[in-house]
């Protein structure tokens, strides 16, 4: 008896690779992780498919994200958010973020960022061994004192921040202090 192995097509394994990124930055806070290409189009098809909700703010994201067959929806009513290069903070105050029942129901939010520069942040929580220090350049002006107000755990939104090929993560569950 012969075992066929399924040979995984070039897409596929990009897929997996971004998958496996998501999920170390996710459980890591603050650690950057490679993505296979770059840009958000790594992240569509290890996030999206069918059964979500997905805003889009950059038209040249919207082709990838149409063929995943999730349904385009209303910035409050989006389990994934692509915002692109943010502009305004304003943003943080739509996010759906859960209840208290259903935090899961909170969004994930995906945008441009500067890793390694500009606002210095001191990270602790879940998965973040006492105190992790990053560099985040990129967003809007009062970006992280905005996500504090949003933010009431176990209620929130995941922060998934793209620059290039790189990829860090700041789930609801992680404490961020402005230095």
């Amino acid at each position: 008896m012969s075992v066929t192995v399924p040979i995984r097509s070039a897409d596929e394994a990009r897929g997996n690779a971004s998958f496996e990124a998501l999920m170390w930055a996710l459980s890591r806070p603050g650690h950057i992780k490679a993505l296979p290409r770059p840009g958000e189009p790594s992240l569509i098809n290890a996030l999206i498919d069918r059964e979500c909700r997905v805003f889009c703010a950059d038209p040249l994201l919207m082709p990838q994200i149409l063929k995943t067959g999730a349904e385009i929806a209303m910035l409050d009513n989006a389990d994934h958010v692509f915002a692109g290069t943010l502009k305004d903070v304003s943003i943080l105050k739509e996010l759906p973020i859960g209840s208290d029942l259903y935090p899961d129901d909170g969004a994930t939010l995906i945008a441009q960022a500067t890793l390694g520069e500009s606002t210095n942040l001191r990270l602790r929580g879940p998965g973040v061994d006492g105190s992790c220090d990053v560099s985040i350049g990129g967003l809007p002006e009062g970006f992280w004192e905005m996500r504090k107000q949003v933010m009431r755990y176990p209620t929130g939104f995941e922060l998934l921040l793209v620059d290039g090929d790189q990829l860090m993560a700041i789930p609801r569950s992680t404490d961020v202090e402005v230095l």
